[in-house]
């Protein structure tokens, strides 16, 4: 059964739907590897496209026809769950690990 769509997050078509803005590439990046940290932990995995510091994301359940699903739901709302923090100490490593 499906769960309520998350805050942020738009039905279109099979799928769930969601922009996100930062405030450059890096910011951007960080976001996309902690979004995959819950996707690998959910063995559930958004189509990302990222743009400069955009990132969009769709989410459907493959095994399901293509179909949104609570498995989508779940992780829509984990992903508006991220902190800051998180998204920050990411941004920050990557940052260090570019300088090197």
């Amino acid at each position: 059964m499906l769960q309520a769509i998350p805050s942020g997050w738009t039905q279109t078509g099979n799928a769930l739907t969601r922009v996100i803005s930062r405030a450059d590439f890096v910011e951007a990046l960080a976001l996309v590897l902690e979004i995959g940290k819950l996707a690998e932990a959910a063995n559930h995995h958004p189509d990302i496209d990222i743009r400069y510091r955009t990132v969009h994301l769709s989410l459907s359940t493959h095994d399901a026809g293509h179909t949104v699903t609570a498995k989508d739901s779940s992780l829509a709302q984990k992903i508006n769950d991220l902190s800051e923090e998180a998204i920050r100490l990411t941004r920050d490593e990557l940052r260090r690990r570019f300088k090197a």
